[in-house]
Protein backbone atom coordinates (compact mmCIF):
# COMPACT_ATOMS: atom_id res chain seq x y z
CA UNK A 1 0.00 0.00 0.00
CA UNK A 2 1.24 3.48 -0.89
CA UNK A 3 0.49 6.32 1.51
CA UNK A 4 1.83 9.87 1.84
CA UNK A 5 2.45 11.93 4.95
CA UNK A 6 3.11 15.60 5.70
CA UNK A 7 4.83 16.80 8.87
CA UNK A 8 3.76 19.60 11.22
CA UNK A 9 2.12 22.51 9.36
CA UNK A 10 1.87 25.32 11.94
CA UNK A 11 -0.10 27.82 9.89
CA UNK A 12 2.22 27.67 6.85
CA UNK A 13 -0.34 27.56 4.06
CA UNK A 14 2.16 28.24 1.27
CA UNK A 15 4.40 25.40 2.44
CA UNK A 16 1.39 23.09 2.72
CA UNK A 17 0.34 23.82 -0.85
CA UNK A 18 3.92 23.16 -2.00
CA UNK A 19 4.00 19.84 -0.10
CA UNK A 20 0.76 18.82 -1.80
CA UNK A 21 2.24 19.78 -5.16
CA UNK A 22 5.22 17.48 -4.56
CA UNK A 23 2.83 14.68 -3.65
CA UNK A 24 0.70 15.25 -6.75
CA UNK A 25 3.85 15.11 -8.89
CA UNK A 26 4.80 11.78 -7.31
CA UNK A 27 1.29 10.43 -7.71
CA UNK A 28 1.45 11.29 -11.41
CA UNK A 29 4.89 9.64 -11.82
CA UNK A 30 3.73 6.36 -10.28
CA UNK A 31 0.23 6.47 -11.76
CA UNK A 32 -1.53 6.30 -8.38
CA UNK A 33 -3.79 9.32 -8.08
CA UNK A 34 -5.81 7.84 -5.21
CA UNK A 35 -3.11 7.14 -2.60
CA UNK A 36 -4.15 8.81 0.69
CA UNK A 37 -2.31 11.65 2.41
CA UNK A 38 -1.93 11.78 6.20
CA UNK A 39 -1.37 15.17 7.85
CA UNK A 40 0.42 14.61 11.16
CA UNK A 41 -1.21 17.42 13.14
CA UNK A 42 -0.21 20.82 14.52
CA UNK A 43 -2.18 22.57 11.82
CA UNK A 44 -2.08 25.88 13.71
CA UNK A 45 0.15 28.29 15.66
CA UNK A 46 3.38 30.18 14.97
CA UNK A 47 2.93 30.52 11.20
CA UNK A 48 0.99 33.35 9.51
CA UNK A 49 -2.20 31.67 8.26
CA UNK A 50 -3.69 29.03 10.54
CA UNK A 51 -7.17 30.10 9.44
CA UNK A 52 -6.19 29.57 5.80
CA UNK A 53 -4.73 26.14 6.57
CA UNK A 54 -7.97 24.98 8.18
CA UNK A 55 -10.04 26.39 5.30
CA UNK A 56 -7.77 24.62 2.81
CA UNK A 57 -8.08 21.26 4.56
CA UNK A 58 -11.85 21.54 5.00
CA UNK A 59 -12.26 22.46 1.32
CA UNK A 60 -10.17 19.49 0.22
CA UNK A 61 -12.08 17.05 2.38
CA UNK A 62 -15.38 18.47 1.09
CA UNK A 63 -14.13 17.83 -2.48
CA UNK A 64 -13.59 14.20 -1.56
CA UNK A 65 -9.80 14.25 -1.35
CA UNK A 66 -8.36 11.16 0.33
CA UNK A 67 -6.84 13.17 3.16
CA UNK A 68 -6.50 12.08 6.77
CA UNK A 69 -5.94 14.97 9.18
CA UNK A 70 -4.70 14.13 12.68
CA UNK A 71 -4.86 16.30 15.77
CA UNK A 72 -1.71 17.66 17.39
CA UNK A 73 -1.07 19.31 20.73
CA UNK A 74 -1.32 22.81 19.25
CA UNK A 75 -4.67 21.93 17.66
CA UNK A 76 -5.83 20.67 21.06
CA UNK A 77 -4.78 23.93 22.72
CA UNK A 78 -6.65 25.96 20.11
CA UNK A 79 -9.68 23.73 20.64
CA UNK A 80 -9.47 24.34 24.38
CA UNK A 81 -9.44 28.08 23.74
CA UNK A 82 -12.50 27.78 21.47
CA UNK A 83 -14.35 25.65 24.01
CA UNK A 84 -13.59 28.14 26.78
CA UNK A 85 -14.80 31.02 24.59
CA UNK A 86 -18.10 29.14 24.16
CA UNK A 87 -18.40 28.70 27.92
CA UNK A 88 -17.63 24.99 27.73
CA UNK A 89 -15.05 22.99 29.63
CA UNK A 90 -11.72 23.13 27.75
CA UNK A 91 -10.89 20.02 25.70
CA UNK A 92 -7.50 19.70 27.37
CA UNK A 93 -5.42 21.47 30.00
CA UNK A 94 -1.74 20.93 29.23
CA UNK A 95 -0.63 23.40 31.91
CA UNK A 96 0.79 25.76 29.28
CA UNK A 97 -0.62 29.11 28.23
CA UNK A 98 -1.60 28.94 24.59
CA UNK A 99 -1.22 32.71 24.39
CA UNK A 100 2.37 32.58 25.61
CA UNK A 101 4.63 34.04 22.91
CA UNK A 102 6.47 30.71 22.60
CA UNK A 103 3.32 28.74 21.76
CA UNK A 104 2.03 30.73 18.79
CA UNK A 105 -1.60 31.14 19.80
CA UNK A 106 -1.49 34.88 19.19
CA UNK A 107 -0.48 34.28 15.57
CA UNK A 108 -3.39 31.90 15.15
CA UNK A 109 -5.87 34.45 16.49
CA UNK A 110 -4.29 37.14 14.29
CA UNK A 111 -5.06 34.99 11.24
CA UNK A 112 -8.74 35.42 12.17
CA UNK A 113 -8.32 39.18 12.62
CA UNK A 114 -8.04 39.06 16.43
CA UNK A 115 -5.25 41.23 17.82
CA UNK A 116 -4.19 41.02 21.45
CA UNK A 117 -2.54 44.06 22.98
CA UNK A 118 -0.87 44.43 26.35
CA UNK A 119 -4.06 45.71 27.96
CA UNK A 120 -6.55 43.51 26.10
CA UNK A 121 -9.01 41.90 28.52
CA UNK A 122 -9.58 38.15 28.37
CA UNK A 123 -13.32 38.76 28.05
CA UNK A 124 -12.70 40.76 24.85
CA UNK A 125 -10.51 38.00 23.43
CA UNK A 126 -13.22 35.43 24.11
CA UNK A 127 -15.90 37.65 22.59
CA UNK A 128 -13.89 38.20 19.40
CA UNK A 129 -13.10 34.48 19.24
CA UNK A 130 -16.82 33.69 19.31
CA UNK A 131 -17.49 36.28 16.61
CA UNK A 132 -14.60 35.63 14.25
CA UNK A 133 -13.71 31.92 14.35
CA UNK A 134 -16.24 30.03 12.18
CA UNK A 135 -18.16 27.27 13.92
CA UNK A 136 -17.15 24.92 11.10
CA UNK A 137 -13.51 25.35 12.19
CA UNK A 138 -14.47 24.49 15.79
CA UNK A 139 -16.33 21.36 14.67
CA UNK A 140 -13.47 20.35 12.37
CA UNK A 141 -10.90 20.52 15.16
CA UNK A 142 -13.17 18.66 17.57
CA UNK A 143 -13.56 15.73 15.17
CA UNK A 144 -9.91 15.18 14.27
CA UNK A 145 -8.66 11.65 15.04
CA UNK A 146 -5.52 11.03 17.10
CA UNK A 147 -4.01 8.29 14.93
CA UNK A 148 -4.24 6.46 11.62
CA UNK A 149 -3.19 2.82 11.39
CA UNK A 150 -2.28 0.57 8.46
CA UNK A 151 -0.83 -2.93 8.48
CA UNK A 152 2.76 -1.66 8.61
CA UNK A 153 2.48 1.93 9.83
CA UNK A 154 1.06 3.97 12.67
CA UNK A 155 0.67 7.69 12.02
CA UNK A 156 0.38 9.82 15.15
CA UNK A 157 1.31 13.38 16.07
CA UNK A 158 3.74 12.94 18.97
CA UNK A 159 4.24 9.21 19.51
CA UNK A 160 3.07 6.38 21.74
CA UNK A 161 3.75 5.00 25.19
CA UNK A 162 6.05 2.04 24.32
CA UNK A 163 4.65 -1.38 25.14
CA UNK A 164 1.00 -0.31 25.52
CA UNK A 165 -1.68 -1.50 23.07
CA UNK A 166 -3.06 1.25 20.90
CA UNK A 167 -6.45 1.01 22.60
CA UNK A 168 -4.82 1.76 25.98
CA UNK A 169 -2.81 4.79 24.88
CA UNK A 170 -3.68 8.04 26.64
CA UNK A 171 -4.85 10.85 24.33
CA UNK A 172 -2.42 13.20 26.08
CA UNK A 173 0.51 10.94 25.20
CA UNK A 174 -0.49 10.71 21.55
CA UNK A 175 -0.20 14.48 21.15
CA UNK A 176 2.40 15.40 23.80
CA UNK A 177 4.79 12.51 24.52
CA UNK A 178 8.53 12.89 24.00
CA UNK A 179 11.10 11.33 26.36
CA UNK A 180 10.01 7.73 26.88
CA UNK A 181 8.96 7.39 23.23
CA UNK A 182 11.94 9.13 21.65
CA UNK A 183 14.46 7.25 23.79
CA UNK A 184 13.04 3.76 23.17
CA UNK A 185 14.87 1.86 20.41
CA UNK A 186 12.85 -1.37 20.60
CA UNK A 187 10.66 -2.36 17.64
CA UNK A 188 7.00 -1.35 17.79
CA UNK A 189 4.21 -3.35 16.13
CA UNK A 190 4.40 -0.79 13.30
CA UNK A 191 6.85 1.75 11.98
CA UNK A 192 5.61 4.83 13.85
CA UNK A 193 5.43 7.99 11.74
CA UNK A 194 5.23 11.17 13.81
CA UNK A 195 6.04 14.85 14.15
CA UNK A 196 5.90 17.09 17.25
CA UNK A 197 9.64 17.16 17.99
CA UNK A 198 11.46 19.33 15.43
CA UNK A 199 14.56 17.92 13.75
CA UNK A 200 16.82 19.54 11.17
CA UNK A 201 15.86 16.98 8.51
CA UNK A 202 13.59 13.94 8.26
CA UNK A 203 15.05 11.10 10.32
CA UNK A 204 14.51 7.34 10.29
CA UNK A 205 15.35 5.75 13.65
CA UNK A 206 14.52 2.17 12.69
CA UNK A 207 11.37 1.93 14.80
CA UNK A 208 10.03 5.40 13.99
CA UNK A 209 10.25 8.20 11.42
CA UNK A 210 10.15 11.88 12.42
CA UNK A 211 8.79 14.26 9.76
CA UNK A 212 8.62 17.48 11.81
CA UNK A 213 11.34 19.59 10.20
CA UNK A 214 10.39 22.88 11.84
CA UNK A 215 7.87 24.55 9.53
CA UNK A 216 6.58 26.38 12.60
CA UNK A 217 9.92 28.18 12.76
CA UNK A 218 10.13 28.86 9.03
CA UNK A 219 12.14 25.77 8.04
CA UNK A 220 10.97 23.62 5.09
CA UNK A 221 7.95 21.37 5.51
CA UNK A 222 8.46 17.68 4.77
CA UNK A 223 6.32 15.38 2.65
CA UNK A 224 7.16 11.69 2.38
CA UNK A 225 5.82 8.56 0.71
CA UNK A 226 5.61 5.11 2.28
CA UNK A 227 5.32 1.80 0.45
CA UNK A 228 5.09 -0.82 3.16
CA UNK A 229 7.91 0.19 5.50
CA UNK A 230 10.02 1.73 2.75
CA UNK A 231 10.24 5.52 2.94
CA UNK A 232 11.18 8.30 0.52
CA UNK A 233 11.24 12.05 1.13
CA UNK A 234 9.67 14.03 -1.70
CA UNK A 235 11.67 16.88 -3.21
CA UNK A 236 11.07 19.11 -6.22
CA UNK A 237 13.34 16.70 -8.14
CA UNK A 238 11.59 13.52 -7.02
CA UNK A 239 12.11 10.84 -4.35
CA UNK A 240 15.06 10.59 -1.98
CA UNK A 241 15.30 7.34 0.05
CA UNK A 242 15.05 7.68 3.83
CA UNK A 243 16.71 4.71 5.50
CA UNK A 244 17.46 3.89 9.16
CA UNK A 245 20.45 5.76 10.54
CA UNK A 246 22.45 5.46 13.76
CA UNK A 247 20.78 7.24 16.67
CA UNK A 248 22.24 10.55 17.77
Amino acid sequence: MRIYAIGDIHGQLGMLRAAHARIEADRARVGDLAAPIVHLGDLVDRGPDSCGVIDYLIDGLDRGERWIVLSGNHDQMFLSHLDAAQGNKPASDPGLSWLDARMGGRETLASYGITIGFWTRQSKVQQETRERVPEIHHRFLRRLPLWHETRDLLFVHAGIRPGLPLTEQLPEDLVWIRGSFLEDRRPHPWLVVHGHTPVERPWHYGNRVNLDTGAGYGAPMTAAVFEGRNVWVLTDSGRVPLTPEPSV
